[in-house]
C-alpha cells in the first residue's frame, strides 16, 4: 500500500510540473478549481468530503490522499471523514469498498504528524 507521504509528494511534483509544461491548462484549471472551491451554499469542509467520496469512488489514490490531507485542513473530524468514505462505499460497491483503507491509511499518516 502506497504511503501517503508519498502520494501527496507525488500529487505536489505533477501539479508543479503541469504548471511549468502546460501552464495555460494549470492555470485554468486551478481557476476552476478556486471557483468551486470557495465557499458558498456548502462550506469549503463539506465540498472536501464530497470530493473524497468522489476521489474512493473514482478509485483515485492520489486523489484520496489529497481530500484526505484537505479535510482534515479544513476542519474534518476522521468521524466526517470516515462517513464520507462510507457514502462512496453505497454508491460504489466492493472496489470503493477496498479504497476505504488507503483513507483510514491517511488518516493515520497524516493524525501522526499533527
Amino acid at each position: 500500500m502506497p504511503e501517503t507521504k508519498d502520494l501527496l509528494a507525488e500529487v505536489d511534483s505533477s501539479l508543479a510540473r503541469f504548471g511549468k509544461d502546460w501552464p495555460g491548462q494549470m492555470s485554468a484549471f486551478a481557476g476552476l478549481m478556486e471557483a468551486i472551491e470557495k465557499p458558498g451554499a456548502l462550506d469549503a469542509k463539506s465540498k472536501e468530503l464530497i470530493a473524497l467520496a468522489v476521489a474512493i469512488a473514482g478509485h483515485c489514490s492520489w486523489c484520496i490522499a489529497f481530500h484526505v490531507r484537505n479535510a482534515l485542513a479544513h476542519g474534518a473530524t476522521r468521524e466526517e471523514i470516515m462517513e464520507a468514505s462510507w457514502q462512496a462505499v453505497l454508491m460504489g460497491g466492493g472496489p470503493s469498498l477496498m479504497y476505504v483503507q488507503l483513507v483510514q491509511k491517511a488518516l493515520d499518516d497524516l493524525s501522526a504528524r499533527s
